[in-house]
């Protein structure tokens, strides 16, 4: 299960890179912080319930932001 993690830290982290390329600044953070946490969740060796309690609680907590960023601050059809 570690290695899963790792690799999920691999992913996000050519995101942030592309991200970073394509001038997307605070989504190319966003995703050098989930880099982050990923490979050091990776390195941990921590048993699989446990990871999977992170990983929920990781979801949990994305889903609850994610809901805040569309109802409260995205403003629909804004574009540059």
């Amino acid at each position: 299960m570690d290695n899963m993690f790792k690799l999920m830290g691999f992913w996000t982290g050519i995101f942030a890179v592309m991200f970073y390329i394509g001038d997307m600044l605070p989504a190319a953070l966003l995703f050098v912080a989930n880099t982050g946490f990923f490979l050091l969740l990776g390195y941990l060796n921590l048993t699989e319930r446990m990871y999977m309690y992170l990983f929920g609680a990781y979801l949990m907590i994305f889903m609850v932001g994610f809901s805040y960023y569309t109802t409260f601050i995205h403003v629909p059809g804004a574009g540059h």
